[in-house]
């Protein structure tokens, strides 16, 4: 079990995304799922007992190592990364798209009331939303749904983690008026 864990610690540590277990078992094929999950568990544990600079969480779908909040601003200090900013209007897109998905670029400009094309474009390059496909409908619209870049973004495990409409408090919206091209208008 030692050997295993210590593999699938590596794994973890220099993989750039999260990796499922699912995928573990791919790569480790002597390995069964339940050695898997239980040397996993063991890991999350020894990390959340370390209370070192990190943690192992599970986020998108996988584990992933992560930096602990508290360390924050000294890991900004070294990487100086540049977060994602979104506007007020690509927060509501994206919020719409998160909570209707598959959803129509329609559907999305009808709950706004404005032009959501730009928003839609905007997003997809940052990875924040897909294309899933399109509706068997005249014209053939694009669906759109959220990626495992949003999962990650906003530390979800899976879009089951996203607060209930009711428990969103008015006001709590990220203030952010970073500009995007997604404020145009109808």
């Amino acid at each position: 079990m030692k050997d295993l864990k210590n593999i699938i610690e590596a794994l973890l540590f220099v993989s750039p995304a999260p990796l499922s277990a699912e995928r573990i078992r791919e790569l480790i094929v002597y390995a069964d799922a339940a050695e898997i999950k239980d040397a996993l568990e063991s890991l999350v544990r020894e990390h959340q007992k370390r209370d070192g600079g990190f943690a192992l969480h599970q986020v998108a779908g996988g584990f992933q190592f992560r930096t602990r909040p508290e360390h924050r601003q000294w890991v900004e200090k070294l990487l100086a990364p540049q977060p994602v900013r979104l506007s007020r209007a690509s927060l509501e897109t994206l919020a719409i798209v998160a909570y209707h998905q598959p959803v129509l670029r329609s559907d999305v400009e009808h709950i706004r009331g404005v032009n959501s094309g730009g928003t839609l474009r905007f997003l997809l390059e940052k990875k924040l939303i897909r294309i899933l496909g399109r509706k068997e409908i005249p014209g053939r619209p694009l669906l759109y749904g959220t990626t495992k870049k949003f999962l990650e973004t906003f530390d979800l495990k899976d879009l089951k983690d996203l607060p209930a409409p009711d428990e969103i408090q008015p006001g709590e919206e990220n203030q952010d008026t970073g500009s995007d091209p997604g404020t145009e208008k109808k």
